[in-house]
């Protein structure tokens, strides 16, 4: 897994960036919508200098057309989660990586009322990010909870090898990785790195609960 922007739903709904204070509502607090516009806008054209790549480049390594990039860099437009999922994919970041970019610091003690939670009601996901990621760190830790029937697909990671170690809490959880499907019970740890498309999936009569820690 990687993290909110990467979620990919069966249904194929977009949230804009107004709602994206609601997804990370402590990692962008007392922040108005055109400053986290700008913000964003900043740091992706920064990260697209650092890589040395031109607008077209990014556009072929992202599949985000030129001018779309050309106005995202330039605030004229608000990012999708498409969008954003995208360029952190060719960045090879998370979305949530990018989020704590556009701060000017992290806390060394995050208390759990501090930590930033994302839904997604659609489909029944709610993600705590225990330990957010930040510049200075290498890791993060997830706290995740699936409903019961439900399924969560996801694209390729944002970089490719992207270890992941699922400790599992509560309930029942199938997780596909590289084709291959893992049964993972309460108090089991299932270790992969991403190299490609991924799932988790829960039967219609249990939800699940686990730890995911990310490197």
């Amino acid at each position: 897994m990687q993290g909110a922007p990467m979620l990919k739903k069966s249904a194929s709904s977009r949230l804009t960036i107004s709602h994206i204070r609601e997804i990370f509502p402590d990692m962008i607090n007392n922040i108005d919508d055109a400053s986290t516009d700008l913000r964003i806008a900043q740091r992706l054209k920064g990260l697209r200098t650092e890589k040395g790549w031109s607008l077209d480049e990014l556009a072929s390594r992202s599949g985000v057309s030129r001018a779309t990039l050309s106005r995202l860099e330039k605030a004229e437009v608000s990012p999708t989660t498409s969008a954003l999922g995208r360029l952190c994919s060719a960045f090879g970041i998370t979305m949530s990586r990018l989020m704590m970019m556009i701060e000017d610091d992290f806390a060394a003690m995050i208390s759990r009322s501090e930590q930033p939670v994302w839904r997604d009601p659609d489909i029944g996901f709610r993600r705590r990010s225990v330990s957010p990621p930040a510049g200075a760190l290498a890791g993060e830790v997830l706290e995740c909870q699936i409903e019961p029937g439900a399924r969560i697909d996801y694209d390729a990671p944002p970089r490719p090898g992207l270890e992941h170690h699922l400790v599992m809490l509560e309930g029942k959880l199938e997780v596909t990785v590289a084709g291959v499907g893992h049964r993972v019970a309460p108090g089991d740890c299932l270790r992969f790195q991403l190299f490609g498309p991924n799932s988790f999936e829960t039967p219609p009569d249990s939800s699940a609960r686990y730890l995911l820690f990310i490197v």
